[in-house]
């Protein structure tokens, strides 16, 4: 039931994003808006089904209401994005904030997180202990600090990385705007370095505290948690291609493939040796017997 529902809602969400760019004006403004609304009735859809209500209502927590704080925060005193200001094509604000821009920080929250767990050695059953059984630890991830660590790490930077393209994307449209926008990234004018410095320090502050509010079920991967790691990698090919192809947006796309390849390459990596066969797997792991081996 999980996958299916999340399948389906992940189907719609990528026609919408394909539709994107055969719009202009209010209509891809309200579609703007629905593709974020769709993202997050997917991702925190899919925590309250696969998990239950305890992580559902953490990734809620941390990343709509502290998406809202600190949006809020940002625009009230340039902290700690630096000073800008939201246009009113995305809908109603509240302190001027739109309401959809919390949701969009939970919409891709989750399918980050759960991406760094399955590569810290998060893939397996779940125990009692709340660890998880199988040997998807990867080297340099054996201690329980250097796995979380690292998890946090790959979370926090596949979160923060998907501004590389969305800001660039969103400020193109006239969604919102940077009163001061120096220093820029090479090729990104319009739009400070420190937004991407205050997503990244966001990103590691709403990693940091989703696992301790949601407890130990957010520690493991299985089959069910396939959508949102599709979900992720998705937004990460589709959106080279759509800044590099159908919005003229060539250094973004640049920028976000490099950002976001840090979390987006080794999970793709990583799925693609997991559908392997088990022979051909366990054969990867079998020591070479000279005279033996040289001759099947």
């Amino acid at each position: 039931m999980t996958r299916r529902i999340s399948w389906t809602l992940l189907a719609v969400l990528v026609l919408a994003q394909i539709c994107y760019p055969l719009t202009t004006g209010p209509t891809r403004a309200g579609l703007t808006v629905a593709t974020v609304v769709l993202g997050w009735l997917l991702s925190v859809g899919h925590a309250l089904l696969s998990r239950g209500p305890r992580v559902a209502a953490a990734l809620v927590a941390v990343a709509t209401g502290g998406g809202f704080a600190i949006e809020a925060i940002g625009v009230a005193t340039g902290v700690p994005f630096g000073s800008y200001d939201y246009s009113g094509e995305l809908g109603p604000k509240l302190a001027g904030v739109p309401l959809i821009i919390p949701l969009a920080w939970t919409w891709m929250a989750w399918p980050a997180w759960l991406a760094a767990v399955r590569l810290t050695g998060g893939s397996g059953t779940p125990t009692g202990n709340g660890t998880s059984t199988g040997n998807g630890t990867p080297p340099g991830h054996g201690t329980p600090t250097g796995r979380w660590v690292g998890r946090i790490a790959l979370a926090a930077v596949g979160l923060a990385a998907w501004d590389l393209f969305l800001d660039p994307q969103m400020v193109a449209e006239g969604y919102w705007v940077w009163r001061d926008a120096t220093p820029a990234l090479p090729g990104l004018a319009g739009i400070p370095v420190s937004n991407y410095l205050g997503w990244l320090l966001f990103a590691v502050l709403l990693m940091s505290a989703l696992r301790p509010l949601a407890g130990p079920a957010a520690e493991h991967t299985d089959r069910r948690d396939h959508p949102m790691l599709a979900l992720y990698l998705w937004t990460y090919f589709s959106s080279i291609l759509a800044h590099a192809v159908f919005l003229d947006l060539p250094a973004s796309a640049l920028w976000g493939a490099a950002g976001m390849a840090v979390t987006a390459v080794p999970l793709a990596v990583t799925l693609l040796r997991a559908r392997r066969p088990h022979h051909a797997r366990r054969d990867d792991h079998q020591p070479h017997r000279p005279g033996v081996d040289a001759t099947r």
